[in-house]
């Protein structure tokens, strides 16, 4: 439940107040997973700079939704209604392209700065067919009306988008790196947006960090635990095994123990 100045309020709605980033196990698969699940990360992490982002993301599925509906019997589809849906698509659709080519290009920049050890260096781009400079969606929309009925659903526009992630100094897609590579690409995207956050916000974002220690070396670990804290914010991390955070300079310790939270005492 969200409560924003005791008012029952939206998740979306945070974003008017903080950031928040999360990283879970699940997500370890991210570069192998469906196109899909690589858009929601982007997406949560333009959401942090463009707070107005959800906003035209909701707007562009359920016009999208929407027109998929008109063009199931495209014969009898309203010719207007379609015009309109596709106008509001060609609108909330630039503005979603231009805030994650935005948010692209900023973290690039804060990466091209990262060293490139203990943690892999990235290179982050969007890959799609409407990803480039690519003529107004809307009039498009219209022009492949009989194309995407026939397909059953609406083949252009940044709903196609992908995050393809490169391994800088092996010159590799992060999809191609070993598992070990693929962890620390993703911590390397996540520290760098968190500084990216902080500079643009004027407040570093919270981190909710699932699992975060495990699979890392003792190295990297220690190099992880100081580059958090380097950050000023609050940062939540779960673990099952408690050695694994023994090198923390600094933390509150709870417990979780039969569905009660505990303070541990060290």
């Amino acid at each position: 439940q969200v409560r924003i100045g005791g008012v029952a309020s939206s998740a979306n709605a945070l974003a008017d107040h903080l950031a928040i980033v999360w990283l879970t196990p699940a997500m370890d698969r991210l570069f192998l997973d469906s196109p899909g699940g690589r858009r929601r990360f982007l997406d949560r992490l333009t959401l942090a700079l463009h707070p107005g982002h959800a906003v035209h993301s909701a707007r562009y599925d359920a016009a999208m939704r929407a027109r998929n509906r008109l063009l199931a019997d495209l014969r009898r589809a309203d010719p207007a209604w379609l015009t309109a849906l596709e106008a509001q698509m060609g609108e909330h659709g630039a503005a979603l392209a231009r805030a994650r080519a935005d948010l692209v290009a900023r973290l690039n920049h804060v990466l091209a700065d990262q060293p490139e050890e203990p943690f892999a260096r990235p290179l982050v781009a969007i890959e799609g067919d409407d990803a480039g400079d690519m003529p107004p969606l809307g009039p498009r929309l219209e022009r492949e009306r009989r194309r995407d009925a026939a397909a059953g659903r609406t083949l252009s526009g940044p709903h196609r988008h992908d995050l393809a992630v490169t391994h800088v100094a092996k010159g590799q897609a992060a999809a191609l790196c070993s598992t070990g590579e693929q962890k620390a690409l993703l911590l390397s995207i996540l520290l760098a947006h968190a500084a990216l956050v902080a500079a643009d916000r004027g407040q570093p974002p919270v981190l909710l960090l699932d699992e975060v220690a495990a699979h890392l070396d003792p190295l990297r670990r220690a190099a992880l635990f100081e580059r958090l804290a380097a950050t000023g914010g609050q940062i939540w991390m779960t673990g099952t095994e408690s050695s694994l955070f023994s090198d923390l300079p600094s933390a509150t310790r709870l417990t979780v123990t039969a569905g009660h939270v505990f303070r541990s005492a060290t």
